[in-house]
């Protein structure tokens, strides 16, 4: 092991963005050192062939591995697998005594297999493990993240959406229908471009997809309603954006008139205030250029004009999906598991210009 360094870790899936980001920010960590990177492609190349960022940083190459051979030596492995896979493999991982498992993909963040198919569109590999894992959204899980072994690192727009809203959760104000819109970059879709994702159709161009039916919409409802929403229902349409990173969520609920901008702006500084990684700008609203690149999350609400007893409050979200939507999270609830500075390795806050 490196001098200085307390544990070590490797990465499961290390040829897509979300894989390259967590070696990433692992070979910057100070208290981990980054014992290898597992992947199907590429294999034999050095890291810099999925992230040329990372030319010259480090010797190690990718490695066609099984979960043993990823696993052996090291106290956290990393998953930056898709959905179906991360389920195949996870199984003989959280067999091995100690091991410490933080998957990206969204196999284990549901709590009822029913609803993973519903969601997913396929029947749970692994079933037995889905009440095993802890959430790891930081902001609502970090006592239990403190606790956990195996750790489903939330989805992208899980993240936003949910921070977006959480402040009127926790206030008993959430409840009913919610309407959301979230636009998204294309590094969401994944480093394998399709007919949909990638540059040609997507520069230059908004469409929206998936509808109302978006696999994150019952992760969300479910972690909501575990924070204080009632009766929630989720109406949300995720837009596609010609960005390379970054999510914007909108979403709009009617409160009383009572709920006014200076109570709103109280809500949201008040739920999120100690929170290394949430801020709530005060002179403007939340922004994708102000995160692009960086672990931190921006949050807002914005009162509208009353309408007799009610108001339409509009909540606001902006994170990088890579990073607080992704691999930096994932980072965040690895060093709450093994009692590290939470902030490690994610502290920078990213360019500007983006």
């Amino acid at each position: 092991m490196s001098a200085g360094k307390r544990y070590r870790a490797a990465v499961m899936g290390g040829s897509g963005y979300g894989g390259a980001e967590l070696a990433r920010r692992l070979l910057l960590h100070p208290d981990v050192e980054l014992a290898r990177v597992a992947s199907i492609d590429l294999v034999g190349e050095p890291l810099s062939a999925a992230d040329p960022a990372l030319e010259g940083r480090t010797d190690l190459v990718l490695e066609d591995l099984s979960p043993a051979e990823v696993a052996r030596g090291v106290d956290v492995v990393l998953l930056g697998l898709p959905h179906g896979v991360s389920a195949t493999k996870v199984p003989e991982l959280a067999g091995i005594p100690g091991l410490r498992v933080v998957d990206l993909s969204g196999d284990f963040r549901l709590r009822d297999a029913a609803t993973y198919e519903r969601a997913y569109g396929r029947t749970h590999p692994a079933p037995e493990l889905l009440a095993s894992f802890t959430y790891g959204l930081p902001e609502v899980s970090r006592a239990a993240l403190a606790r956990a072994r195996l750790v489903a690192a939330p989805g992208c727009f899980a993240t936003a959406i949910t921070l977006a809203l959480l402040p009127l959760a926790r206030a008993g104000l959430l409840e009913g229908i919610v309407h959301v819109q979230g636009i998204t970059g294309s590094s969401g879709s994944g480093a394998a471009p399709s007919a949909g994702t990638h540059h040609p159709v997507r520069a230059g161009n908004l469409r929206a997809y998936r509808p109302l039916v978006h696999q994150h919409v019952p992760e969300i409802e479910q972690t909501l309603l575990a924070e204080g929403a009632r009766d929630l229902a989720l109406r949300f349409v995720p837009v596609s954006a010609p960005l390379g990173r970054g999510i914007l969520a909108t979403a709009f609920v009617e409160l009383p008139e009572a709920f006014t901008q200076a109570r709103l702006d109280a809500l949201y500084r008040d739920s999120f205030a100690g929170e290394p990684f949430v801020r709530v700008p005060r002179r403007r609203l939340p922004e994708v250029a102000a995160v692009s690149g960086s672990n931190f999350a921006e949050v807002g609400a914005v009162a509208g004009p009353a309408r007799g007893a009610l108001r339409t409050v509009t909540a606001l979200a902006a994170l990088d999906n890579l990073v607080k939507g992704g691999a930096g999270q994932a980072i965040q609830g690895m060093n709450v598991m093994l009692g590290l500075d939470e902030t490690a390795s994610l502290a920078d806050p990213g360019p500007w210009p983006p």
